[in-house]
């Protein structure tokens, strides 16, 4: 019967600690007893400038996070939303509220949101769907870099904004707005993950060739370099076209789309790029779900950040407990955005069924 025990154990043990490739950061394990370190409340109140109406502004949903340390505490900035007696998906306003943990686990949150729309220069591109899905990084000197989507219910944008102290932010506007006379201004464009590397323990904001890069986009992965992370180039070929670096493929996890997750980490082995990834049952994975919403993982050439040189065939995370296949979107979803380091561990922090938020943690190798 010992034996028995003791092979079972293994088991589990080999099952967690697996890894695919060995490039690959992780694995990654959930907490015991895991359960959402982010719920919706329904106690939250809020002045609306766009109404002057009080709002319980993540009474619905507080989902897909951004993730950055400050004072070795780690800052989640969440997307939220208010209960309007329906769950159509993208019929509510996002805001973006702040909670901090001393642990990374523990959080403790504040009471009204830190980024939304309001009567300021980007009233057009975010009234009235709001701020959503948020990534975030920081430069070396110390200023804090948050990529997001402007949803004016029209065009998907995604845009920049800037603090010292995550109190006080500047809009700078949609990322291509004056891009060759606005080329890709009206095309949907979401989900901005700038390349980080460690520095001393802490990520930042890392130049490749004298620029920061960013993969950005869905239903492909897109690239982008900019100087001054504000202005943001796309990545054309010789014919003007944007080409994608990363893209769906029928028969894996990754069939239907591909969206950049957290900030992506320049390693030894090159560009790690955590990506969301959409399955469509029919040409995808049979057993996994249509539309389920995974996670995998690519490698990029560290000095080519276009150059695709690995990727995973399965995802590292999928969405497995209660809490991760219900809310919003049942079908289920463990969709990456907010990654740090802390302690010797990585914490990467997901949003589950467009609902809650969830954390799973690493060694680092």
């Amino acid at each position: 019967m010992r034996k028995i025990f003791l092979l079972f154990a293994l088991l589990i043990w080999w099952n967690a600690s697996a890894q695919e490739k060995p490039w690959m950061l992780g694995p990654f394990i959930r907490p015991s007893n895991a359960e959402p370190v982010i719920s919706p409340l329904s106690s939250s109140t809020f002045t609306d400038p766009m109404t002057g109406k009080t709002v319980f502004w993540e009474s619905m949903a507080t989902f897909n996070p951004a993730a950055i340390l400050k004072d070795n505490k780690v800052h989640l900035i969440y997307r939220a939303e208010e209960k309007l007696g329906e769950k159509e998906i993208g019929g509510h306003t996002s805001r973006l509220g702040m909670a901090i943990s001393a642990d990374g686990f523990d959080f403790v949150r504040e009471s009204e949101p830190i980024f939304f729309p309001q009567e300021d220069s980007q009233k057009n591109y975010e009234w009235t769907g709001g701020t959503e899905d948020p990534r975030i990084v920081q430069t070396e000197e110390g200023t804090y870099v948050l990529t997001y989507t402007q949803w004016n219910r029209e065009v998907p944008r995604l845009a920049v904004a800037t603090s010292d102290d995550l109190r006080n932010w500047e809009k700078h506007g949609p990322i291509f707005q004056d891009w060759k006379d606005g080329k890709y201004h009206n095309v949907e464009s979401k989900s901005g993950a700038i390349v980080t590397k460690l520095v001393e323990g802490k990520l930042v904001a890392a130049k490749i060739n004298g620029k920061y890069w960013m993969y950005y986009g869905v239903p492909h992965i897109w690239l982008a370099t900019s100087d001054d992370l504000i202005n943001w180039t796309p990545v054309e070929n010789h014919e003007g076209n944007r080409v994608p670096v990363l893209s769906p493929r029928p028969g894996f996890f990754d069939s239907w789309l591909v969206e950049a997750g957290p900030p992506p980490v320049l390693t030894e082995d090159g560009i790690v790029v955590l990506y969301n990834a959409g399955n469509s049952q029919p040409v995808g994975v049979k057993d996994l779900g249509n539309r389920v919403y995974t996670g995998g993982q690519a490698l990029f050439d560290a000095n080519e950040p276009w150059r695709l040189v690995d990727r995973t065939a399965k995802p590292f995370i999928q969405p497995e407990l209660p809490f991760e296949k219900s809310g919003q979107y049942p079908e289920g979803t463990t969709f990456l955005e907010g990654l740090v380091y802390k302690d010797g561990k990585w914490l990467l922090y997901y949003g589950t069924a467009d609902s809650m938020v969830g954390v799973v943690s690493a060694e680092r190798k």
